[in-house]
C-alpha cells in the first residue's frame, strides 16, 4: 500500500463532490470518501480539496497547481477535461499536453499523481456525441501515467457506471452512489483495503421505460440542464465562477 500521510484533490464539480450531498447540503464527493479511507489506516492524515464546479484544464493547472505544489502533499489526485470536452473547438492532444504539465510539475516537487481517465458518455443522448474525444483524451491520459509512473483510475472501464442510476437527473454529476463506488476503485489502485466491491451489479428495474416515455425525459433534460449550461457558455461564464475551494487547507479529517 502506498504511504500517505497528505492528500490534496484537484479538479472540477466531480472531485468537489456535486451529487453527493452531505446531510447539511454540502457536497462530499468520491474525495472525502476516498479520504476518509485513507485516515482509516493514516489517523494522522491530512487533507485538502481545491476543486471547484466547472474549472477547465489550463484552469486547473493555473488556479489549483501551485497551490498544490506549496502544499507539497505526499499524494495528489488530478481530474479534469470533462468541462472542456463539452465544448465544440475541444483538442483532446492540446488539452492532454496541458495536464501533462501539470503531472510533470507535481512528479517533479515529489508528490505520487492518482490520475483520472474520462467516464464513457455512450449511454446518454446529445452527450455520447463528445465519446470519441473522450477515447482520444483518455489515451493521452494513460500515455501520461506511463511516462510520469502514476496511480491510473480508469472510468471508462466502469461499466456499472453505465447504468443512469449512478447519476444525477443532470446527467453530468454522478449520484451518491456513483461517487461510492469511485472511491472504492481509488482504493484499490493504491492498495487500500476494502470490503465493498465497486464492481457489483445494481439490482434489476422492474420495468424500463417505454421509447415516448425516455423521449419525454430527454426533452425535461434539455430544458432543465442543457439549455442554461448552453446559456452560460454563450455568456461566458461557470457554475463555479467566484467558489473557492472547499477545503483550502492541509487538515486533519
Amino acid at each position: 500500500m502506498l504511504s500517505v500521510g497528505s492528500f490534496v484533490a484537484l479538479g472540477d464539480s466531480f472531485t468537489e463532490g456535486v451529487g453527493d450531498p452531505y446531510p447539511d447540503g454540502s457536497w462530499q464527493g468520491w474525495a472525502d470518501r476516498f479520504a476518509r479511507r485513507l485516515a482509516a489506516e493514516s489517523p494522522s492524515l491530512r487533507y485538502a480539496n481545491l476543486a471547484i464546479r466547472g474549472k477547465l484544464v489550463r484552469q486547473v493547472v493555473s488556479e489549483q497547481l501551485p497551490a498544490a505544489l506549496d502544499l507539497a502533499p505526499d499524494l495528489v489526485s488530478i481530474a479534469a477535461g470533462g468541462n472542456d470536452l463539452l465544448r465544440p473547438k475541444a483538442d483532446p492532444d492540446a488539452l492532454a499536453a496541458m495536464f501533462e504539465q501539470a503531472v510533470a510539475a507535481l512528479r517533479a516537487a515529489g508528490s505520487q499523481v492518482l490520475l483520472f481517465t474520462g467516464f464513457d458518455p455512450g449511454g446518454f443522448p446529445l452527450i455520447r456525441l463528445v465519446r470519441a474525444k473522450v477515447a482520444a483524451y483518455n489515451d493521452g491520459l494513460r500515455a501520461i501515467a506511463r511516462r510520469h509512473d502514476c496511480l491510473e483510475v480508469d472510468l471508462w472501464t466502469m461499466s456499472v457506471l453505465a447504468d443512469r442510476r449512478e447519476w444525477c437527473s443532470d446527467r453530468l454529476h454522478l449520484a451518491p452512489d456513483g461517487h461510492r463506488r469511485v472511491a472504492l476503485r481509488a482504493c484499490e489502485v493504491v492498495g487500500l483495503p476494502v470490503t465493498d466491491n465497486w464492481r457489483e451489479p445494481l439490482a434489476a428495474r422492474p420495468h424500463e421505460p417505454g421509447w415516448l416515455a425516455a423521449r419525454r425525459d430527454d426533452l425535461r433534460w434539455a430544458k432543465t440542464y442543457a439549455a442554461p449550461w448552453l446559456q452560460r457558455r454563450l455568456r461566458g461564464v461557470s457554475s463555479g465562477d467566484g467558489m473557492p475551494p472547499k477545503r483550502p487547507d492541509l487538515l486533519p479529517l
